[in-house]
């Protein structure tokens, strides 16, 4: 019996070999409903007020992907530096994840997811003001990157465990890890289709969309407040916060041999599908290639939004590998992407788009549903931080792919990237018939 099946199935036995892994719900119950006794019981719908705040957090996260040719053609950035705003995110991404959950079970959920909101806030105002001012540009990126950190953290957190009794008693068992994931892959999305259009059609292109980020972002930060907390005082860690950044979970053996080698692919996959694919077809679209690079970050996430409920089903069909099911279509989007880019053609990169979108919403919630998994609930945040940021390393690789450009075109450096993914498939699946 796989991990996997066990998080999806209450009845199954547990491994004896690890250490307890009951399911995500059956642990978040556990852990809270002493410190939540007094909230009143209902059928769900409180997770729906942290909804917005995520979905913007997203937002702040992705609204520069579509603008990256505007910084190059507009801005007079060489390709190697917008590629670089894009990923630049990450330095604030990882610390948000890792800091912001330790400090999450010091101070509780919503004062942090508060903070992050406020920070990406702040991001969008820099972004908007920083067109011709690289060092600017770069601060805001890696505040939107610090929103995101947030948001998959302690968001996710928060979510799941309002997903769970005594806030949720309706909500199915996978629940807490496709709500958070669905509400981050629609905030991408959509983050991206609006700055688009708007830098496409709309009047001052470099400034309009960010205002509109931080004007829908104050209004979500005010709706947080009437959200509960889940995490009452007398159950939050005394520990200084950086104790917390200590997981006992990174070593798991189901962590090591599933998560750590398929994690970074969740957004390289995403990366190469909305920052390279256009790339390789920039020459042939000209003015329009900003637009096209929206509808293929919409078409990309939103193919991944759209398979993402399909995870339980793909999990029972597959004996609990749906993990495997998501690598490799990812395997073969990389080698469909070495395709695109000797072809140079908007159709094929497209459909490259939609095989790494599909590939990416699988391998996103399969990860996250095996990370809950095996965490215990003083865990949840912390391990959830750590996952997420390994999955977002892998969204450094179109920088990288950019910055060997002189020495290697995107054929060749697409091909070594498909070759490695097909590595990782290969231990992901010799990982998961291990556990049968």
């Amino acid at each position: 019996m796989t991990l996997q099946t066990a998080a999806l199935n209450p009845e199954s036995p547990a491994v004896t070999s690890e250490p307890a892994t009951e399911t995500a719900d059956h642990q978040i119950a556990t852990t809270i409903s002493h410190s939540a006794a007094a909230v009143p019981q209902r059928r769900g719908g409180a997770w729906l007020r942290i909804v917005p705040a995520m979905f913007l957090l997203a937002w702040g996260g992705n609204h520069f992907t579509p603008l990256v040719h505007m910084y190059e053609e507009d801005g007079g950035y060489a390709v190697w530096q917008a590629n670089l705003l894009l990923g630049m995110y990450v330095g604030g991404l990882i610390p948000g994840l890792l800091v912001a959950s330790a400090l999450s079970d010091r101070r509780g959920r919503k004062p942090i997811l508060v903070a992050g909101t406020i920070a990406a806030i702040i991001g969008s105002v820099l972004l908007g003001l920083g067109f011709e001012i690289f060092w600017l540009l770069c601060l805001g990126r890696v505040l939107a990157g610090i929103g995101v950190g947030v948001a998959m953290s302690v968001g996710t957190s928060w979510i799941k465990e309002l997903s769970s009794p005594p806030f949720d008693r309706t909500a199915g068992i996978t629940a807490g890890a496709r709500r958070p994931a669905l509400t981050l892959t629609v905030g991408f999305a959509m983050g991206a289709a609006a700055t688009g259009c708007l830098a496409q059609w709309g009047p001052l292109p470099e400034m309009i969309p960010y205002a509109v980020h931080a004007v829908l972002s104050i209004a979500a930060l005010l709706i947080v407040f009437s959200a509960p907390e889940t995490l009452a005082r007398e159950r939050r860690s005394a520990q200084h916060w950086w104790r917390g950044l200590r997981i006992p979970l990174v070593g798991h053996r189901t962590f090591i041999r599933l998560i750590i080698p398929a994690a970074p692919w969740v957004f390289a996959a995403a990366g190469v599908a909305y920052a390279v694919m256009p790339a390789l077809v920039q020459d042939t679209l000209g003015e329009w290639t900003t637009m096209y690079a929206t509808v293929l970050t919409v078409a990309t996430l939103g193919a991944g939004a759209l398979v993402q409920n399909l995870v339980p089903r793909i999990n029972r069909w597959t004996g609990g590998r749906a993990l495997v099911v998501g690598l490799t279509l990812m395997t073969l989007g990389m080698g469909l992407a070495v395709v695109a880019a000797l072809a140079a053609d908007p159709i094929m990169a497209f459909v490259v788009a939609i095989v790494l979108g599909i590939a990416y919403g699988i391998c996103v919630v399969a990860g996250l549903v095996i990370v809950q998994a095996i965490a215990e609930p003083k865990d949840l945040a912390g391990i959830t931080g750590v996952y997420y940021s390994l999955a977002y390393s892998g969204f450094l690789l179109p920088t990288v792919l950019a910055a060997l450009l002189p020495v290697m075109p995107y054929a060749v450096s697409l091909g070594a990237v498909a070759v490695l993914c097909l590595l990782s498939l290969s231990a992901v699946s010799l990982a998961s018939k291990g556990r049968a």
